[in-house]
């Protein structure tokens, strides 16, 4: 578990051991700006990415105000084909090293797949498999090196399963659930550990696009939509303990499982009927 350094001092350690800065990406908005709150409420030096300038300047003086932490912003769109290794030599400029790593920027595409604008397709692979596979993969070494080290990569409740309407969205986060759970077990005593985040619909503005565009999601009482401040503060705990797979909420919990045990052609058939849209 991280212990809390005051502002100024070398920073949040684990085991003893610096664990340097925090590096979330899409942390502008939504769960990314929660964890920013939630590390920065713990002591953690702060290195924001994301595409919007003035929401994350934003952020940071937020943070700086209430936490006083330390907190860097990186402005860059990881989408583009330079734009994770930009944004890690743009972090780690100043000398500092990054000890936690926070893949949390992904967009979503909601409706049939073969309506649907490849540009937009490609873009969502891009920053949703691609960046985060790269983020991880330039970051990752080191933390083995220093012998300490945190990666959460945010899936989604949908990484269980197939989902008819958002088919690219639903593969990309199943990418993420399995390369997060290969690389845990890889990464046994190395102490580095990384954890997948996999919430179901959360009450963001990517939780209000699919809620706008999908029928079947509008249908939800609000009593299974997730709260950001909640899914952050879970998602924190359970990255600084170590465990692998983090699903928020008991009802998400229930319908993870339910996935896992139930032959894959009846849950295909049933998410077809509870979220197909017309081709």
């Amino acid at each position: 578990m991280a212990t809390r350094k005051k502002s100024g001092s070398a920073g949040a350690q684990i085991n003893g051991k610096d664990i340097g800065r925090v590096l979330i990406t899409g942390a502008s908005a939504g769960i990314g700006a929660e964890l920013a709150r939630q590390f920065a409420q713990h002591g953690h030096r702060l290195t924001l990415v994301a595409r919007r300038r003035e929401a994350l300047a934003d952020l940071a003086e937020e943070l700086t105000r209430d936490y006083q932490t330390d907190v860097k912003l990186v402005t860059q769109d990881l989408t583009k084909p330079n734009g994770p290794a930009a944004a890690v030599k743009a972090a780690e400029a100043d000398g500092e090293f990054i000890g936690i790593l926070v893949n949390n920027a992904g967009v979503v595409d909601v409706g049939p797949f073969a309506k649907a604008d490849p540009d937009k397709l490609t873009a969502l692979v891009d920053l949703n498999v691609r960046a985060l596979t790269e983020m991880t993969a330039r970051l990752l070494p080191a933390m083995i090196e220093r012998g300490v080290g945190r990666i959460l990569n945010v899936a989604s409740l949908a990484a269980f399963q197939p989902i008819p309407s958002m088919a690219a969205y639903a593969a990309s986060k199943a990418y993420v659930l399995s390369l997060t759970e290969a690389l845990s077990e890889e990464l046994r005593g190395t102490g580095v550990k990384a954890t997948a985040l996999c919430p179901g619909l959360t009450a963001t503005s990517m939780g209000d696009e699919i809620q706008d565009q999908s029928s079947s999601a509008r249908a939800l009482p609000k009593e299974f939509l997730s709260n950001p401040k909640d899914v952050a503060a879970q998602a924190y705990r359970a990255l600084m303990s170590g465990r692998v797979v983090e699903v928020p909420g008991i009802s998400n919990q229930v319908t993870a499982a339910w996935a896992q045990v139930t032959p894959r052609w009846v849950t295909r058939y049933i998410a077809g009927m509870a979220a197909r849209v017309k081709v």
